[in-house]
């Protein structure tokens, strides 16, 4: 059995490189979605993963790592993944990125407030005002005079509840489950999931090389920061982790800027500003065990 070792700043910096990888991932899904369908991006961002671990891991370790302990949670985990996915990648066609990902961190909200009745965390009261602050955050970012699509917003507000509870599965199996048969399950379904939907997309040019390339990418940085992050529930607890996710909204900010000049408006940034305070709040108080 796999067990978990306190190592807390290992944690951060693992969780601190996962989430730039899924603000890259974001902004190529962002990119690439005005020439390609979301099943079929959501497919190859899923089957490059698989093929790179069965291809890295198979001829190292056999397939011992495919067989989980406890099935029906793994796969709970992988589907929800999967739906997030599905949600998120339909929220960032119609939403910015950084607006996007700002909306999406009500999931680490979430994870705090969950990870007392069903982690048995604790959670102090600071910790529940700045939870609470940082869902105003959340509604500044959302407001009904922001001009944003209301359903990606609703998209994107279905991807942060997946996204909560595959958090809180990867804390609750980290001790039982080996990070590749983590990993390899949501891989497996993702590509099947996805895999079934194909025949009823419509048809499309083929890709470029250059977009061959950026789809080839959706796979390493959405397979490498779900490595990273499953890497990181083995080393501090979820109410710890949750708050430093929200350094992907200066990943998003920057990325969408570089990429899209795209800056997002004043009340946008003083929301995604208090969320990302709230979020430093709790991870000072968790450290200070408070």
């Amino acid at each position: 059995m796999t067990t978990a070792s306190p190592h807390p700043l290992r944690g951060v910096l693992l969780i601190a490189s996962a989430v730039f990888l899924f603000a890259c991932l974001d902004s190529t899904i962002r990119y690439l979605a005005a020439h390609f369908p979301v099943p079929l991006m959501a497919f190859v961002r899923y089957v490059v993963h698989l093929v790179l671990m069965l291809g890295i891991l198979w001829p190292r370790q056999g397939l011992g790592f495919v067989r989980p302990r406890r099935t029906l949670l793994v796969v709970v985990r992988a589907l929800c993944l999967v739906a997030c996915t599905l949600f998120m990648m339909q929220g960032l066609v119609r939403l910015p990125v950084a607006e996007a990902t700002a909306i999406g961190f009500v999931a680490p909200l979430l994870v705090v407030l969950l990870s007392r009745p069903l982690l048995g965390e604790r959670i102090g009261w600071l910790r529940w005002g700045a939870v609470l602050a940082g869902f105003c955050g959340v509604l500044l970012v959302a407001r009904p005079g922001a001009s944003l699509d209301a359903f990606g917003v609703a998209m994107v507000l279905c991807a942060a509840l997946c996204a909560a509870a595959y958090q809180l599965l990867s804390r609750l199996l980290a001790s039982s489950e080996s990070t590749n048969t983590l990993l390899f399950h949501a891989a497996l379904a993702g590509t099947l999931c996805f895999g079934l939907s194909l025949p009823w997309q419509p048809a499309i040019a083929w890709p470029s090389l250059f977009e061959t390339g950026l789809l080839f990418s959706l796979g390493v940085t959405g397979g490498l920061g779900h490595y990273l992050f499953t890497r990181a529930y083995r080393h501090a607890p979820a109410s710890l982790l949750a708050p430093f996710t929200y350094l992907q909204l200066l990943w998003a900010g920057l990325l969408g800027w570089l990429v899209f000049d795209r800056v997002p408006d004043g009340l946008t940034l003083l929301g995604m500003a208090v969320i990302a305070l709230a979020g430093v709040v709790v991870a000072l108080n968790q450290v200070r065990g408070g």
